[in-house]
């Protein structure tokens, strides 16, 4: 009888975490970015599909293993390949996800997706003030936010997300749209988007969340506590693809030829012609508690994050209060302004965490020496600014047209071969110095 409630309580908490990770990582790029994906890529959709699964699901899962191979958080990971790039990184990892993008994103497209359908004249300051007064009334509280948002917010969501795809894939809008993407730009443009997403970023923080959390829930030794946090990331990875497939194939027949469509309309558009006249209202619901979950998580890491590198200096309280007021102040911009200034950022930033996350993962057991892993990182960095500066103009037509000789630079994927490259040269290294 004991054995059974023990079994019972560990499926319960693995529910409640693997609940509470998906809702984390599913905010309001995750599910504005799908659809107009589908759109773009048309009948591409499957390479699409798996490419921003990629960056959307597999790397976020893999983010999560890399904290856990190497200790209870981030400062752990980073600690593999420097003691002072671990605060560095951590920092600008935690302003992209937090105030700077990630959180005005989630409050602006609450407003714009589910406010402002019901309510088209009121200002958006009004809708964005309480979004980030209920924020901070739940995330001031960090002790209790995987359970609020594990046994209450997701289970709701998931309904609402099923029966919208469900009922899109049994009647589709219409058929397969025609791509003028090839196969390679199609996976390029799933994949890029998936930075976007902000997961790989959020992984390695939220990581941390769900293993303080696992540990107050009487997981102390290393292997209960890493199996449960391991199936609990496979749980959430599992709603994650279910959703994103969806909403890809929503948009890849929903019938809108239009690229230029706003992502906020395109979801409603769906919505509306899958559901009819309760469409509005489920997807309103959907992006409200999506938003809200993502928001006070990420909220709550901010503080916590902040809090502990400050040594204290700096209480949650105050630092939670920082991040409110100034993600309110960034969300008027708009949902669309807010991605289009998200992506030169990302695409500096993504590359190294992707590279940290996966050589760690692959390598991290059987390679000690941090050389490697920081002549990756370097070979990473140094790809990623010049991909950068090519974003944001400052690189001639004939550096970049030199540049694209390096293997998927043209399609912002130049940093793959170099980080091997450097990877592989640490490695040499480090054995020659021993």
């Amino acid at each position: 009888m004991n054995i059974f409630k023990m079994k019972n309580k560990k499926l319960s908490n693995i529910l409640t975490l693997g609940f509470a990770l998906f809702a984390m990582f599913f905010g309001a790029g995750n599910l504005l970015l799908p659809p107009l994906i589908g759109v773009e890529v048309g009948e591409n959709y499957l390479v699409a599909m798996i490419a921003f699964g990629l960056t959307g699901i597999l790397l976020p899962f893999t983010g999560i293993l890399s904290v856990v191979f190497s200790g209870n958080d981030f400062n752990d990971l980073g600690n593999k390949v420097s003691k002072i790039m671990a605060p560095i990184l951590g920092t600008i990892i935690m302003i992209c996800i937090g105030p700077l993008i990630a959180i005005p994103r989630t409050a602006a497209t609450t407003f714009e997706v589910g406010i402002k359908p019901f309510f088209p004249t009121m200002e958006p300051i009004y809708g964005l003030f309480l979004f980030f007064l209920v924020t901070f009334i739940l995330a001031i509280r960090p002790s209790k936010v995987v359970d609020i948002i594990g046994n209450y917010l997701t289970p709701l969501l998931l309904v609402l997300l099923a029966l919208l795809v469900v009922v899109g894939i049994v009647n589709p809008m219409s058929d397969f749209l025609p791509s003028e993407k090839t196969f390679i730009e199609s996976f390029s443009k799933g994949f890029i988007e998936g930075y976007q997403t902000l997961d790989v970023l959020a992984s390695v923080i939220f990581a941390g969340i769900i293993i303080s959390s696992a540990t107050d829930k009487g997981y102390h030794d290393k292997k209960s506590k890493s199996q449960v946090v391991i199936i609990s990331g496979l749980l959430s990875t599992s709603c994650l693809l279910f959703v994103y497939g969806g909403l890809i194939y929503l948009g890849a027949t929903s019938g809108v030829s239009n690229p230029e469509i706003s992502r906020a309309e395109l979801l409603i558009q769906i919505a509306r012609n899958v559901l009819g006249k309760y469409g509005l209202i489920a997807i309103s619901l959907c992006m409200i508690f999506a938003c809200l979950t993502t928001s006070v998580a990420l909220t709550s890491a901010v503080g916590t994050f902040f809090s502990r590198l400050t040594k204290g200096k700096l209480s949650y309280t105050l630092l939670v209060v920082i991040c409110t007021l100034v993600s309110f102040g960034l969300s008027i911009k708009g949902v669309d302004e807010i991605i289009n200034f998200a992506y030169p950022p990302l695409a500096f930033v993504y590359p190294i965490v992707i590279t940290l996350v996966i050589y760690v993962v692959l390598f991290g057991k059987y390679i000690k020496s941090k050389i490697p892993y920081a002549l990756a990182l370097l070979f990473s960095s140094i790809i990623g600014l010049l991909g950068l500066l090519k974003i944001i103009g400052l690189l001639d037509k004939k550096t970049i047209e030199k540049l694209n000789h390096i293997p998927f630079f043209e399609y912002d994927l130049g940093w793959i071969l170099p980080s091997i490259v450097g990877f592989m040269i640490g490695f040499i290294i480090s054995k020659v110095k021993k």
